[in-house]
């Protein structure tokens, strides 16, 4: 699929996986610090910023990769924990009384900004500087997945992405892993090397 194709099949994929949450299950732990209602939040903001972004042309490419967004965020200034569980915390706030709904809406607008949006070489303004809009948007692939798995392990429903944006996830998170030098256990993990119990990939199942 393409970065676009990919990007909306896995916020639909999140949306309906968002959308079996039951309700009694809101309150319950979900990542860290973040309750179920502050990590489906904050994963919300997957979708938005991309219409956010779109909406703030950038004149020049400073990030020409994936990747590279996540090198240049690794030496932005951190926040300290608080500040980021509040962050989510809220996010999950103006998800209101219907987080289904307001995934839809968030999906909607950013179609819609998509949609003037036609070149996928469109330089858009983010967090690490300016970035293609094709190289931009695996990353958000890549956080939809992610904490689409985080929902579902805090809530114990199936989610079922396109292999093809599951597997872009898992080759993303390996080449982060190696360009910061952590090719050794990244391959070791993949290979049932990283301890007692860890599944190889090449074991038959």
């Amino acid at each position: 699929m393409d970065p676009r194709t990919m990007f909306l099949d896995s916020a639909d994929a999140v949306t309906e996986l968002v959308g079996r949450i039951p309700e009694d299950d809101w309150t319950a732990h979900g990542l860290g610090d973040w309750d179920l209602r502050a990590l489906v939040g904050h994963t919300s903001r997957a979708i938005t910023t991309v219409a956010d972004y779109v909406a703030k042309p950038a004149p020049r490419i400073d990030c020409d990769s994936a990747v590279g967004y996540y090198l240049a965020l690794a030496h932005l200034p951190h926040e300290d924990a608080a500040a980021i569980t509040a962050r989510g915390v809220e996010a999950g706030r103006q998800m209101g009384a219907d987080p289904v709904g307001h995934y839809h809406a968030a999906i909607a607008r950013t179609r819609a900004a998509l949609q003037h949006v036609p070149d996928d070489d469109f330089v858009l303004t983010t967090l690490a500087g300016g970035m293609r809009l094709r190289d931009y948007l695996p990353t958000r692939t890549f956080e939809l997945i992610a904490h689409g798995y985080d929902i579902a392990r805090a809530t114990g429903l199936a989610f079922t992405p396109h292999p093809d944006a599951a597997a872009e996830t898992a080759v993303l998170a390996a080449r982060i892993g190696v360009a910061q030098g952590y090719a050794e256990p990244v391959i070791a993990s993949l290979l049932g090397r990283g301890g007692p119990g860890d599944r190889s990939v090449l074991v038959r199942m």
